[in-house]
């Protein structure tokens, strides 16, 4: 291809993008910085929030309640396997035990490294749900902030097509700012990898029409607890 063919073909397509930019809405102007509004529940919040991104969120009195919330969604979703976090709220959930009882097998970081590197691989590929926690709740914006480590790997919120997370009113915060400022406080050093997941996987690449689950879970459920 020429250079004036190229140019052409690359003014071609910014001009077609054109029609697809997104209006800019202007915000009406507001003293200081509004995260929560005086009063407001976080955990309602939070809760609002996963459902306005795409998720579902479902309220949780207590762990008891959560436990069974959860174990209706495996049979929902006719779990046969699932990436788990080694976490101590979901110690305290009794998530290895729920597995258990129905037979799912359980893959975690001790688990996993006791295998073959392409049993593992096709073991993790082979997940239907990823279960976690989090590091903190964005309550602002229905955000989890999923810091990286042994036990905790990303890849777990990542790579099965349904996730879950649970969340304690103790783990969520009113903003970004406030997530930033609790990842310097308790992380030193900082952790390799840190990750937020606002909703399900989307992505517009794909003839610029948004798209779910192509790029990671296509279903994301959220029970906060408390």
């Amino acid at each position: 291809m020429s250079r004036d063919s190229f140019l052409a073909t690359v003014r071609q397509a910014a001009a077609a993008g054109r029609a697809h930019r997104v209006e800019h809405v202007p915000v009406p102007e507001q003293t200081g910085y509004i995260g929560l509004r005086p009063g407001e529940d976080p955990a309602v919040r939070l809760a609002a929030e996963v459902d306005a991104v795409g998720g579902t969120a479902f309220r949780a009195t207590d762990l008891t309640a959560a436990r069974d919330l959860l174990a209706s969604w495996l049979t929902e979703f006719e779990v046969r396997s699932a990436l788990t976090w080694e976490h101590e709220l979901l110690a305290r959930l009794g998530l290895a035990q729920l597995l258990a009882e129905r037979g799912i097998v359980e893959h975690t970081h001790r688990t996993l490294v006791e295998m073959p590197e392409e049993a593992r691989r096709l073991s993790v590929l082979a997940c239907d749900i990823g279960i976690t926690s989090c590091d903190w709740a964005i309550a602002e914006t229905g955000t989890l902030v999923v810091c990286s480590r042994p036990g905790q790997e990303r890849i777990a919120s990542l790579l099965p097509p349904v996730y879950f997370s649970i969340v304690e009113r103790e783990q969520i915060v009113p903003d970004l700012i406030d997530a930033i400022g609790s990842l310097r406080t308790t992380h030193d050093p900082l952790p390799s990898n840190v990750t937020l997941i606002t909703g399900p996987s989307k992505t517009g690449d794909i003839e610029l029409e948004l798209t779910t689950g192509v790029h990671g879970p296509g279903k994301w459920r959220v029970i906060v607890v408390g």
